[in-house]
């Protein structure tokens, strides 16, 4: 029967990306491992674009200079036209540490037409920080906590595999309800589009990155053009990693124990805008992506559940199956996050809410509204 073809859809489907799409999944195969090996001594420049960050840039600026690595680092802080006193937070922190020669603030200059915000600050960074002539650039957010050992980590990576780029997904904030309930499916769902499999291999076209934790190589930066090259895109880490795989640069892309984020999400609202903010700007405005991203959500996650009401036995046991399946799939990210292992029988709810922010992010557009981010409107239709 035509039903029971349709029914075995998601099975089919949910078979593959557990088989076939780049072990996604596999917590295990996509975390970072530190190398053993002494890496040759590197020298680091840390850039950290900063709007509005009094209450975690300090915390963010002292893991760096705690950092237990060969070489040397330097942290860049450009502060973009903070009213928090973000710049005055950053240079007491490295004066509590004695390391106030290892410390450069930038005042940022105005926002020039055509560039988003962040990658603005991050390319007057970024020409600051190559005057030192470093071996690789650490572009991250001014909300993460760097583990005394994770700039090892990454140079050791990029020296062992060896690579142009490579980034981390840290451990995002699970503190909050909103946060223990969401985050693990957002970082799911990122590995589902951006599988490090994928991304690291030359043949695929895959190339994704997280923007809070990369390092790069000035010289792969340099190929592309520099910062300037992405100077409009909204979604500038898988720009980024994107451009450096076009130019012929290897790149790798992680999940790490050795570096988290401090910046909460109170509530469900919060996570939702979060999600708004691109996701629209992700599907390139179209509305065609829009809806096939939305049915592909609904067959993929939430079918399989709706069809264990059925009345047809055939349909139940496919719907259990792929529901099954699905559960399998998204454990090891709930116990990643240490979150009870029933969280896993909620990926079809967690779908639909970020199908729902999805949904949200092209009504936004659609209404000329765009996407709000430290007092700035980005995605804005014309």
């Amino acid at each position: 029967m035509i039903v029971h073809v349709l029914a075995a859809v998601p099975l089919l489907i949910w078979i593959y990306l557990l088989g076939a799409h780049g072990g996604f999944w596999r917590v295990s195969k996509s975390l970072a491992r530190l190398n053993t090996q002494a890496p040759a001594r590197s020298s680091v420049v840390a850039v950290i674009p900063a709007r509005d960050e009094a209450d975690v840039i300090a915390d963010t600026v002292q893991s760096l200079l705690n950092q237990r690595s060969d070489g040397s680092l330097h942290v860049v802080v450009v502060d973009d036209a903070s009213a928090d006193g973000t710049a005055d937070a950053a240079r007491e922190a490295a004066r509590a540490l004695g390391c106030t020669d290892r410390l450069t603030v930038v005042g940022g200059q105005p926002l020039p037409p055509g560039w988003t915000g962040k990658l603005w600050a991050m390319s007057q960074g970024v020409a600051v920080a190559l005057e030192r002539q470093p071996d690789f650039l650490l572009l991250t957010d001014a909300d993460i906590h760097h583990d005394a050992r994770n700039l090892a980590s990454l140079v050791g990576i990029a020296r062992a595999a060896p690579c142009d780029m490579v980034s981390f997904m840290v451990r995002l904030s699970v503190v909050t309800s909103a946060e223990r309930a969401l985050i693990p499916a957002f970082v799911y769902f990122f590995f589902m589009l951006f599988p490090p499999q994928a991304t690291a291999s030359r043949r695929s076209r895959t190339a994704g990155a997280a923007g809070g934790c990369m390092l790069v190589r000035p010289q792969a930066l340099a190929r592309i053009g520099g910062i300037a090259s992405i100077r409009s895109e909204l979604i500038d880490d898988c720009a980024l990693a994107l451009a450096i795989k076009r130019s012929g640069g290897a790149v790798r892309l992680a999940l790490t124990n050795t570096a988290h984020s401090t910046r909460l999400y109170g509530s469900f609202a919060e996570v939702g805008r979060m999600i708004s903010r691109s996701a629209f700007y992700q599907l390139q405005h179209s509305w065609l992506l829009l809806a096939g991203t939305i049915i592909g959500l609904g067959v993929i996650f939430v079918l399989p559940p709706l069809l264990l009401l059925s009345h047809e036995p055939w349909c139940r046991t496919f719907g259990a199956a792929a529901w099954l399946l699905m559960t399998a799939s998204y454990l090891p990210m709930v116990r990643f996050y240490r979150r009870n292992w029933l969280w896993s029988l909620a990926l079809p709810v967690m779908a639909t809410f970020y199908a729902g922010a999805t949904l949200h992010s092209a009504w936004r557009y659609l209404t000329r509204r765009g996407g709000n981010w430290k007092g700035r409107v980005q995605d804005v239709r014309h």
